[in-house]
């Protein structure tokens, strides 16, 4: 199906994207690397009069490392976190997320912002995210806000971005001292695919205690939107480590997530294969041998 005629903006400054953001309202959709809109104009989902194209600005792009802090531009790849030195320790948890987009075309046009801003419950990005204790920046003419990533995602293809707005950056806090990780993403096939269920683990232990210290689980597309399994994580915390206590957090986040049926998977089994998927990835955090799996 073709497009429908628009009219393409070629900004040279954010502040010019501003402007046309607030001349043009809701008549005109930002530019990033495209995989997600332009498929939604050729469906006819959306159909905006102006798309404004923020690929030549270059404050939008790159990761930056400050002391305690990881800033990654809008406009930072996919591709880009997967090659990224400054994606380390418990940060490269978004840089293992990252190879699990679609495919490595897509990864080499696609971007972290476009990722959030088009809010799909399964977005592969935003569970790692979340249990990195990610905020976004929010830019404007009026200057620049800052909210946790938890509070941008309100619902299916729905932000806390405003008319006049666009994601500047994400900011990442610097992860526990010893974090351990994984991503896990359950779909129809092991690659190219939306994520049925998706689970992101960051976890923290007292060696000698032999205890969970610290427990964060993001499950993807069993809820409106990416979602803290926040229950789970404090039946975790300060616990003995062990397959019966990771079996029964996986249990509590299994009844803690929302899922829907629709045409991929029916509501049951996305519950089920939550249950499955967190005690997986938090065996795998932690080094456990688990049972062979394509996931």
């Amino acid at each position: 199906m073709r497009l429908k005629p628009f009219e393409f903006l070629n900004p040279s400054s954010l502040e010019d994207v501003f402007e046309l953001l607030v001349r043009y309202g809701n008549e005109a959709k930002c530019l990033a690397g495209g995989t997600d809109l332009l498929v939604q104009m050729k469906q006819r989902r959306i159909l905006p009069k102006r798309l404004i194209n923020l690929l030549p600005l270059s404050e939008l792009k790159g990761i930056h490392k400050a002391e305690d802090s990881l800033r990654i531009g809008a406009l930072t790849r996919h591709v880009d976190l997967e090659r990224s030195a400054f994606l380390e320790k418990g940060w490269n948890l978004l840089a293992l997320a990252a190879t699990k987009i679609g495919s490595p075309q897509i990864r080499h046009l696609g971007t972290i912002g476009g990722n959030l801003c088009n809010a799909s419950p399964s977005a592969d990005t935003a569970p790692p995210l979340l249990v990195l204790h990610a905020t976004v920046c929010l830019s404007s003419l009026k200057g620049n806000r800052q909210i946790p990533l938890e509070a941008f995602l309100t619902g299916p293809g729905q932000t806390g971005l405003r008319e006049d707005e666009i994601l500047k950056e994400v900011i990442l806090p610097k992860p526990p001292e010893g974090s351990l990780f994984t991503y896990l993403k359950l779909g129809r096939r092991k690659s190219m695919d939306l994520a049925l269920v998706s689970v992101a683990v960051l976890v923290t232990i007292n060696p000698e205690r032999k205890t969970f210290e610290q427990v964060r689980l993001a499950l993807g597309s069993v809820a409106p939107t990416p979602i803290r399994a926040r229950a789970a994580e404090k039946q975790l915390g300060g616990n003995l480590i062990g397959e019966e206590a990771i079996r029964e957090a996986a249990e509590t986040a299994a009844q803690e997530c929302q899922p829907m049926t629709d045409l991929r998977a029916t509501a049951e089994y996305r519950r089920e294969m939550v249950k499955v998927l967190v005690e997986r990835a938090v065996k795998q955090s932690l080094g456990f041998p688990i049972p062979p799996t394509g996931i």
